[in-house]
């Protein structure tokens, strides 16, 4: 019977919860500033980002939530506040969680992680546009779909290439490919910072561009 209790309030608590973030409401009627363009930088226990690229964000409805929850620690705030019936709160604009979360050591064989990889980069000629994936040995010839054997490639370099060897090509491979760590993506990830940072996210990233003066 306690179990079942517990479980009960478990559920009745997490109810509230969403019942209480669905109430809350702007404190602005300014149409150009929607709350969707507040979102939450989110922290791992360590203080730094959970991802670089893309960038670790939340809605601010989950930021509120996990706050209430007590899952996360507010770093900093927005100036706009939202309010319900019974709570008037700044929105969160960092948040670190209380957890660590410890990443795995290498990420998931996806197309983007295999872009960022490359720089987004054509490993033949170089160019950003009409990217794809190039089989470096070909399946023909017994080529896989592994790290080790995908290169991003431009749709023009891949049709040049066709179902050939590099060298049976004459095309150079720039940089032979891997199978990289989380922590070299989240390395890579630096280099393409977004293209708007708010003020309280800039004390806790760490960027490859030149900092001012």
């Amino acid at each position: 019977m306690h179990i079942r209790s517990q479980v009960g309030e478990s559920e009745l608590f997490k109810a509230e919860l969403i019942e209480r973030v669905a109430a809350f409401r702007s404190a602005e009627e300014d149409p150009t500033r929607s709350l969707e363009s507040c979102p939450s930088l989110v922290l791992n226990a360590d203080y730094t980002p959970l991802s670089y690229y893309p960038l670790s964000l939340w809605p601010w409805q989950t930021a509120i939530k996990a706050v209430f929850l007590d899952r996360v620690d507010i770093i900093e705030s927005y100036d706009r506040e939202v309010h319900s019936p019974n709570l008037d709160m700044k929105i969160p604009s960092v948040i670190a969680l209380r957890d660590y979360v410890k990443p795995s050591e290498f990420p998931a064989f996806t197309r983007f992680n295999l872009f960022l990889r490359d720089r987004f980069n054509c490993q033949y000629c170089g160019g950003r546009q009409n990217l794809t994936f190039d089989h470096v040995n070909p399946r023909r010839q017994g080529g896989k779909t592994t790290w080790e054997n995908i290169a991003t490639a431009c749709a023009p370099c891949n049709m040049k290439k066709g179902g050939r060897t590099p060298k049976e090509a004459h095309m150079h491979l720039h940089t032979q490919p891997i199978r990289p760590t989380h922590w070299q993506l989240q390395q890579y990830g630096k280099q393409f910072p977004p293209n708007y940072l708010h003020e309280t996210w800039r004390d806790w990233l760490y960027w490859d561009v030149e900092l001012e003066a």
